[in-house]
C-alpha cells in the first residue's frame, strides 16, 4: 500500500520495564513531561496533520511483564513499525537489545522496520560511548533496524522525531529500495527506475535533457526546476560520476546515482514519491488498481486473448531486442527486454520448457508469442501488467479481447478463437510428454519419464489458407484424472480432448478407452461436451491387432474420428496439430456419445414427442369445443 492510500499507521513501543516507554508516548501526545504516568497507556492517536505526510499515527504501549508477553506479541504482529526502547542511564537495557529483544522479534517473524530509541538522554553519562559507536555493530547484525535515535521526554529533546522516523519508515521504507550491506540500489528498484527513465525520455536519445528533467520534476513534485537548479543537479552528478551526464543531459547511470544519493542522505521520500507517481506500490510493483481490468470478468466458458494490436506491438518488441538478428531471443536479450519489469514473467515453472527455442536455447518469435498467449490465458492480469512494464502504448485494455462463449460457438458450429487449449489424456508411458515436446520441436527422448504437476506446451500452428492459431497442450497425469473430473468446472477451459495410447500395447489402449468414456460421460452430465480425438502413438513399433480393431469399433460406436497414427520417435506426425486445431474450431463435431448418453437422448426424445402429441391433442380438443359452441349458438338462433 502506498502512502497516498494509507489511512493510518500503527507503531508499537516495546522494551524493558522502566526504560521510559510510557513517558515517551505521553510526551509526544501532550508536548509535555507527565509527572505521573500509568504503567501502560491506552492507544494514543496522533492526528493526520501532526507530521508532513498527513497520515494519522496510532501508538500502542506495551507491558514488559512476563504475564503480559502474549499480548505484547500479538500487538507486535499487527504493527507497521516497532519502536524498541532502552534507557540511556542503564547500560544493561542497551545490552538486552541484542541478547533478548531483537532475537525475540526475529523469532516472532516480525518483518517491519524497527526504530531503536534511547530514552532519558538527559541522564546519560558523558563518559559513555557515542550513539554511533554503540549502534554501528548492532545495525550491522540486525539489518531490520531502520534508524537509531536518543531523546529526552523531560527536556522535550527529539521526542517528536522518534515517531516521525517510525512513520517515515512505514511510508518510505528503506528495505525495498536499498541494500544496506552492499550499499547499492536493489534490483527491483533499479528496474522500476529504468522504466521511469525510459518513459520520461520522450525523444528516446538515452538521456534526460533539461526540458525532460523539468517535466519529470513537475509530474512528481508539482513544481518546476529553475535552470540554475538543473545545472546544479547535473554538476553534482558529473563530479561524482563522469558518465552520469552527457552533452545531451542526464544519463540512466546518473539517474540511478541521484536516487542512491537521496537514499544515502536519508531522503527516501524523494525516491518513493517518484515511484508512486508512476504507479508503484511498497513492493515496487504496479498497483493492483492499475492492472485490474474490469473487462476481464467473463463466463467460465470464455477466455481472454491478445488482440492484433497487442501482437503487432510484441512483434516489434521482439525485433528491437533481437540485437544479433538471429530471429531468436537469447537469455540475455530476454533479460534486457524485461529489465523494466520486476522480473521475467516466465520464471514461474508453468512457463519453463513451454515454448519453442532454437538449437542454442534462444526463444523464437513463435515461442515468444506463444508464451504471451499462454500467460494471457492463464493469468491475464499478469499479462496486462507486463505489457505495461515493457511500454505498451495507449490504453492497455485495447490489448485484450474476450472470446465468445463456447456454447454459442457450438450452436453456430464455428469457433472464433485464435488460441485453443487441448487436454492430453493417456496412461503412463503412452507418449503424452513426447506429444507435448513435438509441438515445440523438441527432440524425442528415449528415456521414459513421469511428468509431475501440470505440464503445458504452446506453439503457433499454421492452418490451410494461411491463418495462424496458437495451440496449447496440457498434459493430464493419469493419477490426477479422478480428482480432475470430480470438479464441476474442471474442463471449462478445454477446447478439445486428446487421448493418447501406445498402439503396440493393449493395456494402454484399454486405459485410453476408459478415459475417453469418463470424459464423455463428464461432458454429458455437465453440459460440457467437447470434441475428442484418439491418437495412436508409437506407430514405429509392431502394432497390437486388438488395439486397432477395438479402436475402430469404439470410434464407430461413439461417433468420433478414427485414431490418428503417429510416431514421435521417427518425427512422423503428419498434420496432427492442424487436425487438433480443426477439431477445436468445429466444436459441434467429433463429440463422443456414451451408451448411457444415447439412452438419455432417446428418453428425452420420447418425452419431447409425448409432449408434442399432448400439445396437439389439447389444441384439437379446444378447437372441437369451440366449434361445438358455435353449432349450439346457431341452432338456438334458428
Amino acid at each position: 500500500m502506498s502512502s497516498e492510500g494509507r489511512t493510518r499507521c500503527q507503531v508499537v513501543v516495546v522494551g524493558d520495564q522502566g526504560t521510559g516507554k510510557s513517558s515517551l508516548i505521553a510526551a509526544v501526545a501532550t508536548d509535555s513531561f507527565p509527572e505521573k504516568c500509568p504503567p501502560v497507556l491506552p492507544p494514543t492517536r496522533l492526528p493526520h496533520d501532526f507530521y508532513p505526510d498527513r497520515v494519522p499515527l496510532t501508538i500502542i504501549d506495551t507491558s514488559s511483564r512476563q504475564e503480559d508477553k502474549s499480548k505484547m506479541e500479538m500487538e507486535c504482529k499487527k504493527a507497521d513499525a516497532i519502536v524498541l526502547a532502552y534507557a540511556c542511564d542503564r547500560p544493561q537495557t542497551l545490552e538486552r537489545l541484542s541478547t533478548y529483544w531483537l532475537p525475540e522479534l526475529r523469532a516472532l517473524q516480525i518483518k517491519v522496520p524497527i526504530i531503536v530509541v534511547g530514552c532519558k538522554l538527559d541522564l546519560r553519562d558523558d563518559c559513555q560511548p557515542s550513539l554511533e559507536q554503540v549502534m554501528a555493530p548492532l545495525m550491522h547484525e540486525f539489518r531490520e533496524i531502520e534508524t537509531c535515535i536518543e531523546c529526552s521526554a523531560v527536556k522535550q529533546v527529539q521526542v517528536a522525531e522518534v515517531f516521525y522516523y517510525a512513520q517515515k519508515a512505514i511510508l518510505h521504507p528503506t528495505a525495498p529500495l536499498f541494500d544496506q550491506e552492499l550499499q547499492t540500489l536493489k534490483p527491483r528498484c533499479v528496474r522500476a527506475l529504468k522504466r521511469i527513465f525510459i518513459l520520461c525520455d520522450h525523444d528516446r536519445d538515452g538521456t534526460l535533457n533539461d526540458a525532460e528533467l523539468n517535466d519529470f520534476q513537475v509530474k512528481c513534485f508539482n513544481a518546476p526546476l529553475q535552470p540554475t537548479e538543473i545545472e546544479g543537479v547535473k554538476k553534482v552528478v558529473s563530479e561524482k560520476m563522469a558518465d552520469g551526464v552527457s552533452n545531451n543531459g542526464l544519463t540512466l547511470t546518473g539517474f540511478f546515482f541521484l536516487h542512491a544519493l537521496f537514499i544515502e542522505r536519508g531522503r527516501l521520500e524523494t525516491t518513493w514519491t517518484v515511484l508512486r507517481k508512476f504507479g508503484y506500490d511498497d513492493e515496487i510493483k504496479l498497483r493492483d488498481d492499475l492492472v485490474a481490468n474490469p473487462a476481464f470478468k467473463r463466463a467460465s466458458d470464455q477466455s481472454i486473448e491478445l488482440t492484433e494490436k497487442a501482437l503487432d506491438f510484441l512483434k516489434g518488441v521482439f525485433s528491437a531486442f533481437d540485437l544479433d538478428g538471429d530471429c531468436a531471443l537469447r537469455p540475455q536479450e530476454l533479460e534486457d527486454l524485461f529489465s523494466t519489469a520486476p522480473s521475467s514473467p516466465w520464471e514461474d515453472p508453468a512457463y519453463s520448457d513451454a515454448a519453442e527455442t532454437n538449437s542454442v536455447g534462444g526463444l523464437t518469435l513463435n515461442g515468444f508469442l506463444s508464451l504471451w498467449a499462454l500467460m494471457t490465458l492463464l493469468e491475464p492480469q499478469k499479462s496486462l501488467a507486463h505489457l505495461i512494464y515493457i511500454g505498451y502504448p495507449g490504453d492497455p485494455a485495447s490489448a485484450f479481447r474476450i472470446t465468445r462463449r463456447r456454447r454459442i460457438d457450438k450452436k453456430r458450429q464455428r469457433s472464433q478463437r485464435v488460441v485453443f487449449q487441448a487436454y492430453v489424456f493417456g496412461s503412463h508411458n503412452s507418449g503424452k510428454s513426447a506429444l507435448l515436446n513435438a509441438l515445440v520441436g523438441r527432440p524425442y527422448n528415449e528415456a521414459p519419464g513421469h511428468t509431475k504437476g501440470v505440464h503445458r506446451t504452446a506453439n503457433v500452428v499454421e492452418q490451410i489458407g494461411g491463418s495462424r492459431k496458437t495451440l496449447i497442450l496440457r498434459e493430464v497425469n493419469e493419477e490426477s484424472v479422478t480428482s480432475l473430473l470430480g470438479k464441476k468446472d474442471a474442463l471449462t477451459d478445454c477446447d478439445v480432448a486428446a487421448f493418447v495410447y501406445d498402439s503396440s500395447d493393449a493395456a494402454s489402449w484399454n486405459r485410453a478407452h476408459e478415459l475417453l468414456v469418463a470424459v464423455a460421460a463428464y461432458g454429458e452430465m455437465n453440459g460440457m461436451e467437447m470434441p475428442c480425438l484418439l491418437i495412436a502413438a508409437k506407430d514405429d513399433l509392431d502394432p497390437d491387432s486388438s488395439c486397432s480393431q477395438n479402436a475402430i469399433r469404439v470410434c464407430n460406436e461413439m461417433g468420433v474420428e478414427p485414431p490418428i497414427s503417429v510416431s514421435m520417435k521417427l518425427g512422423d506426425i503428419g498434420n496432427l496439430f492442424r487436425r487438433i486445431v480443426d477439431a477445436a474450431q468445429r466444436p459441434h463435431l467429433s463429440i463422443p456419445e456414451t451408451e448411457q448418453g444415447r439412452v438419455n437422448k432417446h428418453y428425452r426424445r420420447l418425452i419431447q414427442r409425448s409432449l408434442t402429441v399432448a400439445a396437439v391433442g389439447t389444441t384439437v380438443a379446444i378447437a372441437g369445443i369451440a366449434l361445438y359452441r358455435v353449432y349450439v349458438r346457431r341452432k338456438e338462433n334458428s
